[in-house]
């Protein structure tokens, strides 16, 4: 087989090439803004407190430390903060592959999310679980076999049927099969990979329906990109996209705690700076 025969195969079976979305969330708008590593109440009141001062809307933030590292106290403060501003709350799933005391994540940052065995695939469920029974209806995940069961657990009425399953960025997703997988298994949200060009998430957003995330700023463990002037094209052909803010040159902070708190605060407030910037290029085009 031949490249031009490949081609034709994939075309056969759905895999073509993208063009402009039209597709939105359910509020009528093409894109949302999501602040990550949201570690815990006091990081969640920097960011809802730099957003207002600079007149800005963030649709929801992340944590990346994960749910075993937020007391029950903590996690009801975000959700109640998220409640009072209208943003969605998303907590990190288990242990992982780069806390574990296997090797291979030491030196590939491809297994950093995943759950080595079924003890932390359980500890992953626990997790779950936990979360949503104090009202958590957002989960990021690492590891595709907690996604599957995740998305079980839902259709089996186990967990709520609105309840938002987000694909991790340690969840490597570089292509539309790989994005349509995801989806079939349970994916609600999907954080692509970090370097795709334009051309491919218009692929991606081709064989998808649920919202596409991506960072437009990258930490650097994540390769480090800084895509501002690529955000009106994303916004073409990725919509409905949450724009992500993370940060290059900065630390890495997982797992986070009262020794990082005020390193966390200031992070978490730049972000929110960053996300201004490009929202004031997608206001420039519109006008234009």
């Amino acid at each position: 087989m031949n490249l031009r025969e490949a081609r034709a195969l994939l075309a056969d079976r759905g895999f073509r090439p993208g063009e402009t979305s039209t597709r939105t969330f359910p509020d009528g708008s093409p894109y949302k803004v999501e602040i990550p590593s949201c570690e815990g109440p006091r990081v969640m009141t920097a960011v809802l407190e730099e957003a207002k001062s600079r007149g800005i809307t963030i649709d929801r933030v992340s944590q990346g430390s994960g749910v075993m590292m937020l007391t029950d106290g903590e996690i009801e403060e975000m959700l109640s903060l998220g409640a009072s501003a209208g943003v969605e709350v998303c907590l990190f799933l288990g242990p992982r592959g780069a806390w574990d005391i296997g090797g291979q994540a030491k030196v590939s940052a491809a297994v950093g999310g995943v759950a080595r065995g079924n003890e932390q695939v359980a500890a992953s469920l626990c997790d779950a679980f936990r979360a949503v029974e104090l009202g958590v209806r957002s989960l990021l995940v690492g590891d595709i076999g907690v996604l599957e069961i995740l998305g079980q657990l839902k259709i089996e009425g186990e967990l709520p049927a609105d309840l938002v399953l987000k694909t991790s960025v340690l969840m490597p997703l570089p292509n539309a099969p790989t994005a349509r997988l995801y989806e079939r298994l349970g994916a609600t949200s999907l954080n692509v990979s970090t370097d795709l060009p334009v051309p491919v998430l218009a692929e991606i957003r081709s064989v998808t329906t649920v919202p596409i995330d991506m960072y437009i700023e990258v930490p650097d463990d994540q390769g480090g990109h800084v895509r501002f002037y690529d955000v009106p094209e994303i916004v073409r052909t990725a919509a409905p996209v949450y724009l992500k803010m993370g940060l290059r040159n900065a630390p890495n902070i997982y797992p986070v705690g009262a020794h990082l708190a005020g390193t966390a605060e200031a992070l978490g407030r730049e972000r929110v700076r960053r996300a201004e910037l490009i929202l004031r290029l997608l206001a420039e085009q519109d006008e234009g």
